[in-house]
């Protein structure tokens, strides 16, 4: 049986590198081989307004951008259905059943509600729709059939969430035939880019930290961005040893560089091994290390922007794409979403004659 993907992110600003990293890069992979039955691409915007219920508008206008840089970045429309959440009035159903299957306090124990509520400043002034958004997130999950998604390590707490409701639900209601299926989560091997930090070098790459490298970044405000990114503070002279771990110069040369980079850009170099060794030992300055990051970040950009360019001449197609996908799944998500309500005792129409 071939999988059913989903997968998503939420449209409060432009897609960075850590996106992609994180989990963008896996999804173009995965559409690549081709071995699924159904491939969604959510654009959460149910989920952004959690926090951001009093800027609808940044939610609303950044759905466009977000669409923009999947299909700039390898996401093809062909392929892969991308959807918007709000659009799927299903999900919201599913939610709202959802709800009384999950504690507060199990809300409350989510590690990356937990960090993201003291993020936002939220101790005090909690919205009932952020602490719930994991429910939601598992509605998503759950509604199409999901059997994999390539997600960031940040969101591994909320498949956990979705398997817990799938065994509550099977618990409770004990359908007669499987409903739901147990996600998997695929994150990236590499735990340094399940997280992507931030230029800061302190919090991972985050739209809200503004400490991004976005997508659709020109080339002057990449290589603005580059020279500010923090490297190793004891690296003080050039001819000073210098550390690598904590480095996100080197973190993300690890994320984005290739062999044939050191031939283009850095010759004296045979490989990225050389180079770090080279800046442990001393004799190897940041501004250098920060130029070629530069090199390599700009031809991995480059065409990203260019197919950016042909996506601006087409908005009002994209947007038709988006609205037939999201009435599209609106039937898949329904199709499930009335086996649910059979197995709990839902299905009223039973009482017609």
């Amino acid at each position: 049986m071939k999988d059913i993907i989903l997968t998503g992110d939420r449209p409060t600003g432009n897609l960075h590198l850590g996106h992609y990293i994180g989990s963008l890069k896996k999804r173009i992979e995965l559409q690549d081989e081709g071995n699924y039955e159904k491939y969604y691409v959510m654009i959460a915007d149910t989920q952004a307004l959690t926090d951001n219920a009093q800027n609808v508008d940044k939610v609303k206008n950044n759905i466009i951008q977000v669409a923009i840089d999947y299909i700039s970045a390898g996401i093809d429309p062909s392929k892969v259905k991308i959807f918007i959440q709000s659009m799927v009035s299903p999900l919201h159903e599913f939610t709202s059943y959802f709800m009384n299957l999950v504690t507060l306090s199990r809300l409350q124990r989510n590690p990356t509600i937990k960090e993201e509520i003291k993020q936002r400043g939220f101790e005090t002034s909690l919205p009932i729709g952020f602490i719930n958004y994991p429910i939601s997130q598992a509605a998503d999950i759950l509604a199409f059939g999901t059997t994999i998604a390539p997600v960031g390590g940040d969101q591994l707490p909320m498949f956990e969430q979705a398997r817990e409701i799938v065994q509550s639900f099977n618990n409770t209601y004990q359908p007669s035939e499987e409903i739901f299926v147990m996600p998997k989560a695929i994150v990236s091997e590499n735990k340094a880019f399940q997280r992507l930090p931030g230029l800061d070098g302190k919090l991972k790459m985050s739209k809200s930290a503004g400490n991004s490298i976005y997508l659709c970044d020109d080339t002057e405000t990449v290589k603005e961005k580059v020279m500010k990114a923090y490297t190793d503070a004891n690296h003080i002279k050039v001819t000073d040893p210098g550390q690598i771990e904590g480095n996100v110069v080197f973190t993300y040369l690890d994320a984005f560089s290739k062999p044939a980079h050191f031939a283009m850009f850095l010759p004296e170099y045979k490989n990225l091994e050389e180079l770090k060794n080279h800046y442990r030992r001393g004799g190897l300055g940041d501004v250098k290390v920060k130029k070629f990051l530069i090199n390599v970040l700009e031809d991995f950009l480059s065409p990203i922007r260019e197919k950016r360019k042909q996506c601006l001449n087409h908005i009002d197609d994209i947007y038709n794409m988006l609205f037939e996908n999201s009435r599209q799944a609106s039937i898949d998500a329904n199709a499930r979403l009335e086996k649910m309500k059979d197995a709990m005792g839902l299905n009223y129409k039973k009482f017609l004659k």
